[in-house]
This record gives structure tokens, C-alpha cells and sequence, in this order.
């Protein structure tokens, strides 16, 4: 059983995961910074205190330093399309529900991985994958509260790019001073996405305080907080835990931002981490289909 440091560490970077979510919808809802800055100010901010905390860091000793310990320019991209995607859709969306669709592409996107390589799906996991995707598809449907469909086709690809990253740092010896170099090199793309859109940029102080949290705390100190508390925990606990990040988004949702959750939300969001929390645990347990 983790210990309390353990536990605590976990615990924390599960909510400063989640803040990344509050931070941005707060800021585009209630000040005038427009996406691209904040997206800009959130990875220079994440690569400035990732460098700092790198900086202390003893160096890991491996067979090829230069590329375990460095960023490199596929997965800064797939971390730019995360950061840019998320931005923009939080113009138009609250932050539970863009959690969730995060959280839900992130996910099928690994899965899919995974099929693709050739793992083959137990019946559980295969109940499991269709829950989660039937819960996708039903948050997706018009109504009321559907989200705008730009605004849900950008957190879709943010997912998917955010899957693709986290699938590029399985196996990295040394995974914040490589998050370091990611966000060093993510620094330039997302600067000349703000030079692109110059004709729409908006600068707030509040908002720019709140995309330097989102990047400095929620994001950098996030992933050194989750590295530190990853080696002790099993594979089934680390990654059902990630669960619990569209939930404190809700959470927070309705606490800072006066969200509401309406019925379809709940359900919605009980198939979609119900149906991942199947596939990942039966995954572990080693289920193959007969």
C-alpha cells in the first residue's frame, strides 16, 4: 500500500492536473487574454520552472544521454497541438466538460495504440472500450448543453495529441528533464502561433497570471509532483487514479466558475471513466479474449 507521502504527493498532482483546466476556463471566461497568449505564457512558464527544477536534478546515467535527456521536436509538437487545442477550446466550453472529452481521447487514443501493435482486447476490456466510447458519443449529441462542435473537435485533437506524447515518454530514465527539453522546444511553436495571430491578440494581467499558474504550477511542478510520486505505484493504480481528474475539474467547475452538471453530464461521465477504469484494470490483470 502506497505510504502517506505517497498518497499525498498523488494526491496533489492529480489536483494541480485538474487546475490546468480550471486555470484556462477561467481565464478566457473572465478576462479579455486571448488563447494564443495564454498558451504561449503557459508553455514558456512550463519550460522556464521545468529547466529550474532540471537544473537540480542529478543527471541519470544511461547509454545514450543525449537523447533520453533532451526533448526532441516530435513530441514538442504533439505537446504544442495539446497546449493549442486545449486553449482554444476552452473559449467555448466549460471545464468539466472538457476534461472529460480530454481525459475520454486520451485514453482511446492509448488504447488504440494498443490495438494497433496487435494487443488483443478481453471481453471486459472490449465492454469496457464501448462503454467509454458510447459515453463520448452521448456527451457529443446535440442538446442543450452539447458543447459548440469546433470547440469539441479542437479538445479532441488536444486529447489525441496529448495521448500521442504520453505514448512517446513510456520508458524515459529521466522523465522531467526530458518534459524540460518538450517544453523548451513547444516555446517557439507556440510563440509563432501568437506572431501568427498578432491581429488578435489580447493581453490581460489577470489572465496572463493565470496562464503563468496553469504553466508554473499546475503544469511544471504538476509533473515534478506526479514523477516523484510515480516509481512507488502500480501500473493499475497510476493510471486509474488519472480517473479522478475530470471529477476535481467538475468539482472545481462548480466551485469557482458556477458551473452546473446537468443529468447527461453525470452519465456521460460515468460511462466514459467506468468504461476506461474496465479496460485499464483488466488490462493489468492480464484478461485475454477466448
Amino acid at each position: 500500500m502506497p505510504s502517506l507521502r505517497i498518497l499525498l504527493l498523488t494526491t496533489l498532482a492529480m489536483i494541480a492536473f485538474a487546475g490546468n483546466s480550471i486555470l484556462c476556463r477561467l481565464a478566457l471566461k473572465e478576462t479579455g487574454i486571448d488563447p494564443a497568449s495564454f498558451t504561449s505564457l503557459r508553455l514558456l512558464s512550463g519550460a522556464v520552472i521545468l529547466w529550474l527544477v532540471s537544473l537540480h536534478k542529478p543527471v541519470v546515467k544511461t547509454t545514450d544521454t543525449r537523447r533520453r535527456h533532451h526533448g526532441n521536436w516530435t513530441s514538442a509538437l504533439a505537446l504544442f497541438t495539446y497546449a493549442a487545442g486545449f486553449s482554444f477550446a476552452y473559449v467555448n466550453m466549460n471545464a468539466a466538460t472538457g476534461a472529460l472529452l480530454l481525459f475520454g481521447a486520451v485514453q482511446v487514443t492509448m488504447i488504440g495504440h494498443g490495438l494497433w501493435r496487435g494487443e488483443k482486447l478481453g471481453r471486459l476490456q472490449l465492454t469496457g472500450t464501448t462503454i467509454a466510447i458510447a459515453g463520448l458519443a452521448a456527451l457529443l449529441l446535440p442538446g442543450a448543453t452539447t458543447p459548440p462542435p469546433l470547440a469539441s473537435a479542437l479538445m479532441l485533437v488536444a486529447g489525441v495529441a496529448w495521448g500521442v506524447y504520453s505514448l512517446r515518454g513510456i520508458g524515459q530514465e529521466d522523465p522531467t528533464r526530458v518534459t524540460a527539453g518538450n517544453f523548451i522546444l513547444a516555446t517557439p511553436l507556440t510563440l509563432g502561433l501568437s506572431l501568427l495571430l498578432r491581429n488578435q491578440v489580447a493581453f490581460d494581467p489577470a489572465g496572463a497570471v493565470y496562464a503563468i499558474l496553469s504553466g508554473a504550477v499546475a503544469s511544471g511542478i504538476g509533473y515534478v509532483i506526479w514523477y516523484a510520486a510515480l516509481p512507488a505505484l502500480k501500473s493499475t493504480t497510476a493510471a486509474t487514479v488519472q480517473l479522478s481528474v475530470p471529477v476535481i475539474t467538475a468539482v472545481g467547475g462548480v466551485l469557482f466558475l458556477h458551473e452546473s452538471l446537468d443529468l447527461r453530464m453525470v452519465l456521460a461521465s460515468a460511462a466514459i471513466l467506468g468504461g476506461i477504469a474496465l479496460v485499464i484494470v483488466t488490462r493489468n490483470n492480464g484478461e485475454k479474449l477466448r
